[in-house]
């Protein structure tokens, strides 16, 4: 027989810190990431896809980056045009201008209100405006500017920009992606030689094409969206876009901490603030609203989007 003395004693686990617990979590959290990523890589095959290698797009192509064509939107659009791509990340102009596209509904770049990088420079009063100097990748954001300043009863000539040198910018130039937040923050210009913004830079105001929208309807901007070759049977290729803009979603908070452009508190202000990336209701009016506009002030055919 035994004692009660002899009987096993149960001993109570230590209890986990605050500390411990945050560490558990965030462990958890990267395995969960990296599960994440190894599920993306390679997922977009045999198909080709095309994004934009500005910031605001960084969330949209979450683990699928390896297999990502980037360029700017102008040539995005060529190569959709040419059926080099499947699917690009393109302006929304390229599928309201053509009726051969359908768009991936549920994910976009917009912006309700300020979005910092589409903007025009300008150093003289817009009522004088005359003419427009346009970034050449730009493609939505001349359009959008065109009804903007025709709602105003002005239309000016637009140009193409010749040179990204922020110290000789013409009196109104139409600035768009990273290019517009170097000018807006004051760096220095890509422009060779130029290694410290120029005053004459600093004379220009700024006018924000997103801010100045929403005063005008009141709704969100849609900038730029999916597109997808109409045609071929791409129902696993939008699953991926979709799995991609979740987990961009989903770690916006590492995409903020760890990349490098600008600064830490911008990063967050404006992946976190500026730039949504959903499309839903209150998106589509604010597309429904800039086909009448583009209907009212052009002349070309506008098309209404397929969403799939």
């Amino acid at each position: 027989m035994t004692g009660p003395d002899d009987q096993p004693k149960l001993r109570m686990a230590s209890r986990e810190t605050a500390e411990d617990v945050a560490q558990r979590v965030q462990r958890e959290q990267r395995a969960g990431q990296r599960q994440r990523e190894s599920e993306l890589q390679n997922s977009l095959a045999p198909f080709r896809v095309g994004s934009v290698g500005y910031l605001n797009a960084v969330p949209l192509t979450r683990g699928i980056e390896d297999e990502v064509l980037f360029d700017v939107p102008s040539r995005l659009a060529e190569l959709l045009r040419e059926d080099q791509l499947d699917a690009a990340l393109v302006s929304i102009v390229e599928v309201l201008f053509s009726n051969r596209y359908e768009v991936l509904d549920g994910v976009a770049i917009a912006s309700l209100g300020e979005v910092r990088s589409v903007l025009l420079a300008h150093r003289k009063p817009l009522s004088e405006i005359r003419e427009v100097y346009c970034d050449t990748a730009s493609l939505t954001s001349v359009e959008l500017l065109r009804v903007l300043l025709a709602e105003q009863g002005l239309k000016p000539e637009f140009k193409r920009l010749q040179s990204y040198d922020f110290s000789a910018l013409p009196d109104y130039t139409l600035l768009i992606g990273d290019r517009a937040l170097d000018f807006a923050l004051g760096l220095p210009s890509a422009a060779p030689g130029n290694e410290a913004c120029c005053p004459a830079a600093a004379s220009h105001q700024i006018w924000d094409l997103g801010a100045a929208w929403f005063e005008m309807t009141g709704l969100p901007f849609v900038y730029a969206v999916w597109a997808l070759r109409s045609g071929i049977e791409n129902a696993s290729l939008r699953r991926q876009l979709h799995e991609a803009h979740a987990f961009g979603q989903e770690t916006l908070d590492h995409i903020i901490r760890t990349r490098t452009e600008y600064d830490y508190d911008f990063r967050q202000d404006y992946l976190g603030w500026h730039i949504h990336y959903h499309l839903g209701a209150d998106e589509k009016r604010g597309i429904r609203k800039f086909i009448e506009l583009l209907r009212k002030h052009g002349s070309r055919p506008v098309f209404e989007p397929k969403y799939v």
